[in-house]
């Protein structure tokens, strides 16, 4: 009998858990569109999946304009393997971008990987 009362007890409070969670759910909903926290976090998002700029790219790898393919090399192999051990595999994956995007812009000058 007490093990039935138990599990009607648990059911019925989760069923009230739920309910609460989802009108919270709702409300944080709610004022986030009220204040435009909604279209700031989907800029943000549509901004990230954007291609990376050239400028972008010199600022990640601390480069200048001036710097040679052998040079760009070099601070990817420093900074990639600097990500690697610390484990922030978010700004390995940028330096990695980086060099991607720079490598279109010196490829047509004949750089070589």
């Amino acid at each position: 009998m007490a093990a039935k009362l138990l599990a009607n007890l648990l059911i019925m409070g989760s069923g009230i858990l739920g309910r609460a969670v989802f009108q919270a759910y709702r409300k944080a909903i709610e004022n986030a569109n009220k204040t435009g926290v909604a279209h700031e976090a989907i800029n943000n998002i549509r901004r990230a999946s954007k291609v990376m700029t050239e400028q972008e790219a010199r600022q990640i790898l601390g480069i200048g304009e001036q710097s040679t393919w052998e040079e760009i090399l070099q601070k990817y192999d420093i900074l990639f393997e600097k990500n690697a051990k610390s484990g922030s595999f978010y700004l390995q994956s940028k330096v990695h971008h980086a060099k991607q995007c720079l490598e279109a812009v010196y490829q047509p000058k004949g750089g070589t990987n």
